[in-house]
């Protein structure tokens, strides 16, 4: 039997980690990362190149996609992991089908990208601030499943990750951001305005992970309540994540003892 799909509401957001254990926690999974990064690019091991591995970041305003993937980059060469971050579509890319964007982004055998949102703004915001026509917005869950689908048919790891956390915790974000200077910048009245349409954001949302969770392509949903809990999980699925992929594809996957770090630290 297939596992259900996930939901907002089967999100635990009471979980923490004291800062001592999240911080050697950080350290122990951000050398694993890198050591799966360096097999599956081929430059450790027998030279094989490892499946194409692409994190999807998605999540609430606030939630902490930035900290999560900059703990996630921290781990590699700017070399040999690439990061994108999208807004809007400009008025070229709105010329072209909503997925054309994203093809630019994506990467081949050996290499990894991270997705700062994705093609999910079709259902999420484009849907909410009707941006995208009904026809629109409804025709992209097929579309973006059968997407999905063919990039890891074809070898691609895609891990999609939404960082949850609750009204009241993005608020107090929010109110936190608007009284720092050196972080003010990064609240504006979208933001505000966004958190005014909550209802309309969680049923897309909902909709969103029960039309596109698919067995090639699922949904982690990632307690972010306490920001460095968040992070670690995050780190976690993509370790997982990271490891089935190369199994599923015949790579061998090295063994996580802790001894194998000494030539990478």
């Amino acid at each position: 039997m297939e596992p259900s799909n996930p939901s907002l509401a089967s999100v635990d957001l009471t979980l923490k980690i004291s800062r001592e254990k999240a911080d050697a926690e950080m350290l122990a999974a951000q050398r694993r990362l890198l050591h799966l990064r360096l097999v599956s690019a081929g430059l450790l091991g027998d030279g094989q190149l490892g499946p194409p591995v692409c994190v999807v970041f998605e999540g609430w305003d606030a939630a902490g996609k930035g900290g999560a993937i900059r703990r996630l980059a921290a781990a590699f060469d700017p070399r040999h992991v690439r990061i994108s971050q999208f807004a809007a579509p400009t008025p070229d890319e709105a010329r072209h089908h909503f997925l054309w964007r994203f093809f630019p982004h994506l990467p081949g055998w050996g290499g990894m990208s991270i997705l700062d949102r994705s093609w999910y703004g079709r259902v999420l915001v484009e849907r909410v601030e009707r941006l995208a026509t009904d026809q629109q917005w409804k025709r992209a869950y097929k579309e973006i499943a059968q997407f999905e689908h063919s990039l890891a048919e074809e070898g691609t790891t895609l891990i999609k990750l939404w960082l949850h956390i609750s009204h009241e915790e993005q608020l107090r974000r929010f109110k936190a951001r608007k009284s720092d200077p050196l972080k003010n910048w990064k609240l504006t009245e979208d933001d505000w305005r966004n958190r005014e349409k909550r209802p309309q954001y969680e049923e897309a949302v909902e909709d969103m992970i029960q039309l596109t969770d698919r067995p090639l392509a699922r949904w982690s949903l990632i307690s972010a309540e306490q920001k460095r809990y968040g992070r670690l999980a995050a780190l976690h699925e993509v370790i997982f994540a990271m490891e089935e992929g190369m199994r599923k594809w015949g790579i061998k996957v090295p063994k996580s003892t802790g001894a194998e770090y000494d030539d990478l630290r």
